[in-house]
């Protein structure tokens, strides 16, 4: 039975060593039935290769692979000031991921610092054009991540979101006003509200059950639930692994996913970051104007939802940051936080040196 087991735990390595060249590659893989099948691949969450991590592929794979993706998604850097041309006369808004996007990836999810350079260019940018700030992350941390008051956060995958305070006209052409509280405040827009007590126990349960693996990490985020395996050893994954499938399994109004060393728990609701999208264009009374140019600029899968509603407009710029080549539907790419510095920092100053639009104010 023990040898048993040692075949069983190294062949699920093998398989995942070779998933993993398989996605480098340009193959898509696929998980359990558990898992929602997303349609692009699970890229490598660092900007630098590591060639251990992809059975020692060729060296030469992925500089060569990159350049031929890039040629379908060109640099929106290189591709700036023809972006810019065509944004003349356009109301343009900019929408931006958080993790991997404003913030480098690191070990520690709670040291997800961005710099003080790109606080500044998104405050920048904020004044100038609507921004929403769209995390995975619950709204309250990426807000005191971000530490600024003139833009709008949507957490937990769009499913907390906070929206401008205004009267607004519905997509369906109906007025209607924010939720608000008895004292005039506003009040979040949360689809998911009513799964909040089971996410409560599903949290507790997670944090008894991962406890003892070295390195996991249990991240509450509001509205869905992060697992963080980063820091732990690839023989340990499997385990850790099982743990939260057996969790999930109690509760089948809730699905599975992953991302970059992290595994969340969401509910099981047609909502996500498209979604967020389009509700912000909503309440902000633009969702069926024809001048509207939105830009997204995200690095993670669950970007791919808002790549695809900014697609399905026939405007807008969706943008994804990553460093290898990836199936993604954006149309764009910046290859780190570095270059998404840069882009934001010409956008505002494209603005500032332009007259031919003015910034729009929803306060």
């Amino acid at each position: 039975m023990k040898y048993i087991l040692l075949l069983l735990v190294t062949f699920k390595i093998i398989k995942k060593k070779l998933t993993k060249l398989q996605e480098v590659m340009g193959f898509q893989t696929s998980h359990g039935t558990k898992w929602i099948a997303h349609p692009i691949f699970k890229a490598k969450e660092d900007s630098t290769l590591n060639l251990a991590d992809h059975t020692q592929a060729n060296t030469n794979l992925i500089p060569a692979c990159y350049d031929s993706w890039v040629v379908k998604h060109p640099s929106a850097l290189n591709s700036f000031d023809r972006l810019m041309k065509a944004a003349i006369g356009k109301r343009i808004v900019v929408f931006l991921d958080y993790d991997g996007t404003l913030s480098p990836i690191v070990n520690d999810p709670d040291r997800a610092f961005m710099s003080d350079e790109m606080r500044a260019a998104v405050h920048e940018v904020a004044t100038y054009f609507p921004t929403a700030i769209i995390s995975g992350r619950s709204r309250d941390k990426v807000k005191d991540f971000v530490k600024l008051n003139n833009l709008y956060y949507a957490g937990s995958h769009g499913m907390d979101i906070m929206a401008p305070s205004m009267p607004v006209r519905s997509s369906e052409g109906k007025h209607c006003d924010i939720a608000r509280n008895t004292n005039g405040t506003e009040v979040p827009f949360q689809p998911a509200k009513k799964f909040l007590p089971a996410i409560r126990e599903i949290l507790r349960r997670l944090e008894n059950e991962v406890k003892e693996i070295k390195g996991a990490m249990v991240e509450d985020n509001g509205f869905c639930i992060s697992v963080h395996f980063r820091q732990v050893k690839e023989k340990d994954y499997y385990v850790l692994e099982e743990k939260v499938k057996s969790v999930l399994e109690q509760n089948p109004q809730f699905c599975l996913t992953e991302g970059k060393k992290v595994m969340e728990i969401r509910p099981s609701i047609e909502w996500n970051k498209g979604n967020a999208v389009e509700y912000f264009l909503d309440t902000l009374g633009l969702s069926s104007c024809s001048d509207i140019l939105p830009v997204y600029i995200g690095d993670d899968r669950t970007d791919e939802d808002a790549f695809k509603v900014i697609q399905s407009r026939g405007q807008g710029y969706p943008i994804i940051v990553s460093s290898i080549p990836r199936e993604t539907n954006a149309l764009y790419s910046l290859r780190d936080p570095s270059e998404v510095l840069i882009f934001l920092s010409r956008l505002a100053k494209w603005r500032k040196t332009s007259y031919s639009s003015r910034p729009l104010n929803f306060s």
